[in-house]
């Protein structure tokens, strides 16, 4: 298999159909981190081909001293950061199951052995955990995305959110604590059926 940097070296050097292969080991990364943030499938998957798109475009300023990753993820962050504050002239709303109408959407990726009760509750789940996000701030819920969805290591997320180590670490640990919290207000609340 050949290493992001080296596909980036020959796409520049002009062979494009390279870049399918990219979009082939991000998109589904992106597209879960885009769903979680705006529960939206259209907007997600929009979003989503406009950062390959500006990828391509900006091909010639991908610097290979970097990780191809951290670069993708930069120019994607940016993107949703300009959509989500386009986001805040409108209201907001949170759909629910949109990805189930489409077929060829895989959020969540269900395994052949599952049955369709398993499936229907992990996409509950997904769901609720979509909600929950929606309530951190922006950047505790963007670390958390990079770290689950986009599968980043804490220097990584550092690199993409322009932030320090520790800074990374520490957002990435307050938005698991306010969500653990979060979870168990849910389970609490679904116990009192008194």
């Amino acid at each position: 298999m050949i290493d992001d940097a080296t596909i980036m070296k020959r796409i520049c050097a002009g062979e494009y159909l390279l870049f399918d292969e990219l979009v082939l080991r991000y998109r589904d990364r992106l597209l879960r981190f885009a769903w979680s943030k705006y529960g939206n499938i259209s907007a997600a998957e929009d979003l989503v081909q406009e950062a390959f798109l500006s990828a391509f475009a900006a091909r010639d300023s991908y610097n290979p001293e970097f990780a191809f990753s951290t670069w993708l993820w930069t120019i994607f962050l940016n993107l949703c950061r300009r959509h989500y504050k386009r986001e805040l002239l409108q209201p907001r709303e949170i759909v629910r199951s949109s990805f189930a109408a489409a077929d060829s959407t895989k959020i969540p990726e269900p395994s052949s052995s599952e049955t369709p009760l398993q499936v229907a509750l992990k996409t509950e789940q997904f769901e609720l955990l979509a909600v929950y996000l929606s309530e951190l701030s922006e950047v505790q819920a963007d670390a958390l995305r990079l770290r689950f969805f986009g599968g980043m290591k804490f220097s990584e997320i550092a690199l993409t959110m322009d932030c320090s180590l520790s800074a990374a670490k520490i957002r990435v640990k307050n938005g698991l604590l306010k969500l653990a919290h979060r979870f168990s207000e849910g389970k609490t609340s679904e116990g009192d059926v008194s």
